[in-house]
């Protein structure tokens, strides 16, 4: 385990890796979007994984993708950006928790960056990962949901881990 007593090095470490997590879902968005047009469909493992060029204009699941409102992209980003700010607060007060919570918020901030990054220049989310098993279908998505999503399991990994029930429950 990389040891990160240093505050500031901390620091340095969760913002390199919020800042991979936002390059590297860019740099996938933008080959996606350069390379295949629109409503592509190329099967990469056969009844597992295809690649998928779609746009949310929504949020996850593609809830409110079909909305009119004028007021929906400039409410999204603002929602973004209010949780943006919530997770640098937390990593920069170190009040993320132990090393699992700070890191996991890190991949949430990055993938959160991502997404908002999107929202404010295509007015959507490029989304092209279509993985299925069988019967499950999962939502199309990309490296930022991804990333959010490994965040929010460390961060529950780590609540999890340090709870303990009072004796009371027990």
């Amino acid at each position: 385990m990389l040891s990160l007593s240093d505050p500031r090095k901390r620091w340095f470490a969760l913002a390199i890796l919020s800042l991979l997590v936002l390059v590297v879902d860019q740099a996938s968005k933008w080959a996606i979007d350069r390379f295949t047009s629109p409503g592509a469909f190329r099967v990469v493992i056969p009844g597992v994984l295809n690649l998928v060029h779609t746009t949310n204009p929504g949020v996850a699941f593609g809830l409110f993708a079909d909305s009119a409102s004028p007021m929906l992209a400039p409410l999204l980003i603002a929602f973004s950006i209010a949780v943006i700010c919530l997770l640098l607060w937390l990593l920069a007060t170190g009040r993320a928790g132990g090393w699992l919570g700070e890191w996991g918020l890190a991949f949430i901030l990055g993938g959160a960056a991502g997404n908002v990054l999107d929202r404010a220049t295509r007015h959507s989310v490029i989304d092209f990962i279509d993985f299925h098993l069988g019967p499950y279908h999962w939502y199309t998505f990309n490296l930022a949901d991804s990333a959010i999503v490994i965040g929010a399991t460390l961060v529950v990994i780590e609540l999890l881990r340090d709870w303990h029930p009072s004796s009371e429950h027990a």
